[in-house]
């Protein structure tokens, strides 16, 4: 009998063990089992389980959640009626150890998103400030996310960081939420399933001017793009700074097969700023993917539309950028102005979910639809693949 009961708690262990398979670390977005962050589980003969999880780090942001989720999947086994959850942390050789299996084999300081990579890269542009553009990429990266693809945003609008607040990820202080690191690699946090690193998330006070030259710049989207492990992305956007900069330069170094969305106003002035952006990002090897027309006309009670900022921008913005290439760079959508957008953006609760019935969150999601469904080529792309 004692025999009996031994095996029949071996085997309550091992359907723990399975059950924790669906544990997923918030950071990371892979199951806990596979990331060696289960350690000892047992189930005694009564039926009460004790498991032990190794956290990367002291202080992990994520301790609370992870321990949550641990203690349900386990109380969710049949026959277990106690759960003891026992937290530690990884040894350095633990956290070595995770980190080489996560960079499966790409060593540190390693670019993440290069020509061969299955990654797509789209890099939000604009000819000036003030046009919605980060507004844009965090919607619109939300509502990818919500169409099951996996999605990042690098914020490499260094000096006008805002990806954070727009997204939530701040605390009570008002400060950007610090991403966690574990030796030299970096876990970005993650909101609404989007995987999120800006330079708002290093410096102590929002407040604070970053002032930085060339060099700094190109070094920081450089660690950007090599230090934060974001996995296996479908999607990468990049929120870059307005204009024709520094930034815009590196990005086109560093990722010259990224696609490029312009954004634009209604206003037809607008149009020759905007054309710029297009014009730097094609020098340096980009495709142009489209233009997005923002703040386009607001919809009355009545019915009529107010065109606060006039029309034909955006359309404008499209016909000078095809204009002597081979395919035209189409206008993509039109989105409106929108109470719910601006709110949205205050609170940190992006529209395409916290409204999904404005009329902006319909045609940021329809964007969402375009893109996502938009293949990536694999010609001329290695797949890592051998034949023994």
């Amino acid at each position: 009998m004692a025999d009996t009961a031994a095996a029949d708690a071996g085997t309550a262990a091992a359907r723990v063990r399975t059950a924790l398979g669906s544990v997923l670390d918030p950071e990371i977005r892979r199951p806990v089992t596979e990331l060696d962050m289960i350690g000892d589980v047992s189930v005694d003969e009564a039926g009460a389980a004790t498991v032990s999880v190794k956290l990367t780090i002291v202080g992990c942001p994520a301790a609370d959640t992870i321990e949550r989720d641990v203690r349900a999947a386990t109380a969710s086994v049949d026959g277990v009626t106690d759960v003891t959850v026992d937290v530690t942390v990884m040894t350095k050789e633990e956290r070595h150890a995770l980190t080489e299996k996560l960079r499966a084999g790409r060593g540190a300081r390693v670019q993440q998103f290069g020509p061969d990579s299955l990654t797509r890269v789209i890099a939000v542009t604009s000819g000036k400030g003030g046009v919605g553009k980060s507004t844009l990429t965090a919607n619109l990266a939300v509502a990818l996310a919500a169409r099951g693809l996996s999605v990042g945003i690098v914020d490499a609008d260094v000096y006008g960081f805002s990806i954070p607040g727009l997204l939530g990820l701040v605390g009570p202080d008002g400060a950007a939420v610090k991403p966690t690191q574990v030796d030299d690699m970096i876990l970005p946090p993650v909101a609404h399933g989007v995987k999120v690193i800006s330079i708002g998330m290093f410096v102590d006070d929002s407040s604070v001017a970053v002032a930085w030259r060339g060099p700094m710049l190109h070094r920081t989207i450089q660690q950007f793009l090599t230090d934060v492990f974001f996995g296996d992305l479908d999607v990468l956007l990049l929120d870059l700074p307005p204009g024709t900069g520094d930034v815009a330069i590196s990005v086109g170094q560093l990722l010259p097969h990224a696609e490029v969305l312009v954004v634009t106003t209604p206003q037809p002035a607008a149009a020759d700023v905007a054309e710029r952006s297009g014009v730097v990002a094609r020098q340096t090897g980009q495709r142009l993917l489209g233009v997005v027309e923002n703040m386009a006309g607001l919809a009355q009670p009545d019915g009529t539309v107010l065109e606060l900022f006039g029309t034909g921008g955006g359309a404008e913005t499209a016909r000078r950028l095809s204009a002597g290439q081979e395919a035209d760079v189409p206008l993509l959508a039109s989105v409106p102005l929108s109470l719910g957008l601006r709110e949205g953006g205050d609170l940190g609760a992006p529209v395409v979910v916290a409204a999904p019935d404005d009329p902006a969150a319909r045609v940021i999601d329809a964007l969402a639809g375009t893109l996502a469904v938009r293949p990536r080529s694999l010609v001329g792309r290695r797949l890592g693949l051998s034949v023994s």
